[in-house]
């Protein structure tokens, strides 16, 4: 090999991050109730929304579906606005339908089955063993805080990665601040924040001045139009009550 060829630079790169993805948690197999209701949410914040990457969660459906249905509900999804780019990590079966529709499973989302069939195939009875020790806690998760002393200013995105993020300052509108733990903003919250991206449900989101675009814990979202309006301004915390995202006023 010459020298030539040992000095030319690679025609591309690959690099790993953190990508803003919605994740879209089914209850139905009918893709026209999937579209007419997802169109109707869409059209409610389109600056959020539209051509939005989509991650497709199959946990909430009564009975695992096949690949022909799964296939419908993207293509609705997609009509509707979103843009589906693979399937939640969930069972052997999503495996299998993601691999038939060439879809990637993305294993930073977790399915929460809302029938235990769907997490794991039934065993028979066993006696009961005893309770396993405590597991500790993984290395990542005992990172310190991220501290931010900046502005959040539209166009910015700030994550962090298994631990809790604070801001010291404000979030502008158009900026998106993103914690694998809780979310800390001393200043106004007039962007997005979402809290346990990768599926904390104890996560919370807390703010001295509520004006957010949207909040979501977990996957559960809620945007500016569904927001409790006495709440505008006011310091506020979110949190998740099973599938419901709560909102309420810190010190009340």
């Amino acid at each position: 090999m010459n020298k030539a060829e040992t000095q030319r630079e690679s025609a591309f790169e690959i690099r790993f991050g953190q990508v803003g993805l919605a994740q879209v948690r089914v209850r139905t197999t009918n893709p026209s109730t999937i579209h007419d209701e997802l169109a109707a949410r869409l059209a409610a914040a389109p600056q959020l929304f539209e051509r939005t990457a989509a991650c497709l969660d199959l946990g909430g459906l009564e009975k695992e579906p096949e690949a022909v249905q799964v296939r419908a509900l993207i293509d609705a999804i997609r009509r509707a606005g979103m843009m589906p780019v693979g399937l939640a990590h969930g069972t052997a079966t999503v495996e299998s339908i993601a691999r038939t529709l060439d879809l990637p499973v993305l294993t930073q989302f977790r399915v929460q089955a809302k029938l235990g069939h769907l997490a794991s195939p039934p065993k028979e009875a066993a006696a009961p063993k005893p309770a396993p020790a405590p597991v500790a806690e993984p290395e990542g998760f005992n990172t310190p805080t991220l501290m931010h002393h900046h502005p959040v200013r539209s166009g910015q995105q700030l994550y962090a990665r298994h631990r809790d993020l604070i801001v010291t300052t404000a979030v502008g509108a158009g900026a998106e601040v993103i914690a694998d733990g809780c979310v800390h903003i001393y200043g106004a919250l007039r962007g997005r924040a979402v809290a346990g991206a990768r599926g904390e449900v104890t996560a919370r989101v807390f703010c001295q001045e509520f004006q957010a675009e949207l909040v979501s814990i977990a996957g559960v979202f809620r945007v500016f139009e569904t927001i409790p309006p006495e709440l505008a301004g006011k310091p506020v915390q979110a949190w998740l009550d099973g599938e419901d995202l709560r909102f309420g006023r810190i010190g009340a």
